[in-house]
């Protein structure tokens, strides 16, 4: 294998493991589908070594090593991207793609996000049905509706003026306490306090600590404690906004 093929294979892997990364993919899964890919493209290893915001990786070819480095920057967890560099990988491995396809079908890569007049209904919608299996009221369940819509529109409206996401946690928290307590306050519910808690259900940052855990259990301790701590900052920068909404209210126990 001639250098500059070894350095072109390399760069499309080193590619798809930073997307696998930045997407939400577990680290385990990202060392798999770089070392299956890079095999099928022809290197004869691929070895991974992954940190909180960089990964390193070196390709083996007839004793030659090409070692290359790059940034990982979350762009949120999007499964669809997950799933299509993980088609790639397997339609490399049938023979199907070459490298050019390969880089192809990398680039072409972007991602799609539900348009916001189905996204804010669906979230108020999933809140609300959380509220009713909690035991709350039909007024409780419609109170839970309108905060996390009202707050799921402020979320997406402070990610596309790219504001820090602690503080798009902290801020969204804040208005969606705010809203789900005025059935506290006029009486509109026999059960407010559900309509409170299951409003902000939206915030909880389920994926990342999941991947957190699975990350620490197989060994990538370094990638697992950083998802950790920045899962725990998240869910303290919504426990600050609820705190503050609460506080304003009178409702603070």
């Amino acid at each position: 294998m001639y250098a500059d093929t070894q350095n072109d294979i390399t760069r499309q892997v080193v590619r798809v493991a930073q997307l696998l990364l930045a997407y939400g993919a577990e680290s385990d899964l990202v060392e798999e589908i770089s070392q299956r890919l890079g095999s099928a493209l022809g290197l004869a290893s691929v070895e991974l070594s992954i940190s909180s915001n960089a990964l390193v990786l070196t390709s083996l070819v007839h004793g030659r090593c090409i070692t290359t480095t790059r940034r990982i920057r979350e762009h949120g967890i999007n499964m669809a991207i997950v799933c299509e560099l993980q088609r790639i990988c397997l339609l490399t491995e049938k023979g199907i793609y070459g490298l050019s396809d390969v880089r192809k079908r990398v680039a072409r890569i972007a991602p799609r996000s539900y348009p916001k007049r189905y996204l804010i209904p669906m979230i108020g919608l999933s809140c609300g049905s959380f509220c009713h299996l909690f035991g709350g009221d039909v007024a409780a369940v419609l109170m839970t509706f309108i905060a996390s819509s009202l707050g799921m529109f402020v979320r997406l409206a402070l990610a596309k003026r790219h504001f820090n996401l602690l503080i798009n946690f902290a801020i969204t928290a804040f208005v969606t306490t705010l809203i789900a307590q005025l059935g506290y306050h006029f009486h509109w519910s026999e059960t407010p306090r559900l309509s409170m808690a299951a409003s902000v259900l939206m915030l909880v940052p389920g994926f990342p600590m999941i991947n957190s855990i699975s990350d620490m259990v197989k060994g990538h301790l370094n990638v697992g404690i950083s998802r950790w701590g920045h899962a725990t900052l998240l869910t303290v920068s919504s426990v600050i906004g609820i705190t503050i909404a609460m506080q304003l209210g009178g409702l603070f126990l």
